[in-house]
């Protein structure tokens, strides 16, 4: 399980590590629902941290995928 992922740190990401870690934490997600769903759940405020980082890195793709377009 990795920790709180801070904005500064995917900033200094490229596209393709970015994809990449948008692909772990999706895999993450799915897991964790399965989880819960099965009463297994071992950290509860795992499910919100990993939604909140899918969202940040989604967030930065779109803002670097908006400044290549505007140069």
């Amino acid at each position: 399980m990795a920790k709180v992922t801070k904005a500064a740190d995917v900033r200094a990401k490229t596209a393709d590590e970015l994809s990449t870690m948008l692909l772990d934490l999706r895999k993450e997600q799915f897991n964790l629902r399965f989880q819960r769903a099965t009463g297994q759940t071992e950290g509860v405020g795992r499910v919100r941290q990993v939604r909140r980082d899918i969202a940040r890195v989604k967030t930065i793709m779109a803002e670097q995928t908006r400044s290549a377009t505007k140069s």
